[in-house]
């Protein structure tokens, strides 16, 4: 298995992502094409044009592997698995707000190998393989060395219903009254800036395979912890509760807290 071809091939569909998202970035609503999918969460043109040229790319490069992605039917294959979520925080992109990203990673036998989180507007690309650290624009990173919960800083993407249902939401605000602060949006940049060391903790649900195996080896790599609320391995089969810590110390203190 060579990473590093993996990583330069993810790195090349980043760099065709963004050439369709810059286009279609602040564009007015008519050019966006925006709709409801089923679940009752927007879709632009872009999120669509994205994974069908990623999913072409990967077609003709490795036929071999499996795809799955957000916006259509997974592809099976081999034990090489392509995860693409085209644009992370579509709410963010049609309203011009800067913070999205596209998600890319390659799993070999269910676990992620490669990633990436590619954020255009603000031109920030985090990246990881299993073998090699995670970095920030080519420049290595490392989560923070945050050892009390009464000094971290907290994100989630949002507070509403969207994501936390009533249970979940009771855990959550536990959490943030622990912490020394709590902020709102990022979806997955969110999880570079832990692994880049400006945040502490993220703690999320209701998030889709797509939405949150790429981000894995980001927060690793830079030293970090990712799981389920339950300390449990994040698999393609995870519930979608979601907790990402800078270190080991805070994550335990964490989850203490989520499962009192």
């Amino acid at each position: 298995m060579n990473e590093e071809e993996y990583l330069n091939f993810a790195e090349y569909l980043a760099n065709r992502a963004r050439e369709i998202s810059m286009k279609y970035f602040r564009a007015n609503v008519q050019e966006i094409g925006l709709e409801l999918k089923s679940d009752c969460t927007p879709v632009s043109i872009a999120d669509r044009k994205i994974e069908e040229l990623l999913r072409s790319e990967i077609e003709k490069k490795y036929p071999s592997h499996a795809i799955c992605g957000e916006e259509f039917a997974a592809k099976s294959g081999s034990e090489f698995e392509w995860i693409i979520d085209p644009i992370d925080g579509t709410k963010s992109f049609i309203s011009g707000f800067p913070i999205f990203c596209t998600l890319i990673a390659l799993l070999y036998q269910n676990k992620p190998l490669i990633s990436v989180i590619d954020a255009p507007a603000v031109n920030n690309r985090f990246t990881a393989t299993l073998s090699t650290p995670s970095k920030l624009n080519g420049q290595i990173i490392r989560s923070r060395d945050t050892q009390k919960l009464n000094q971290a800083f907290i994100y989630s993407t949002s507070p509403d219903s969207d994501m936390f249902n009533e249970a979940q939401k009771i855990k959550q605000q536990k959490l943030k009254n622990k912490a020394a602060m709590q902020r709102y949006t990022g979806d997955g940049y969110s999880y570079g800036m832990l692994a880049a060391g400006w945040i502490d903790l993220v703690v999320e649900a209701d998030m889709k395979f797509y939405d949150f195996m790429p981000l894995v080896l980001i927060v690793k790599q830079a030293g970090g912890v990712i799981s389920d609320w339950q300390g449990g391995e994040l698999n393609m089969h995870s519930s979608g509760e979601i907790i990402a810590a800078a270190n080991k110390t805070l994550h335990q203190q964490a989850l203490e807290v989520l499962n009192l």
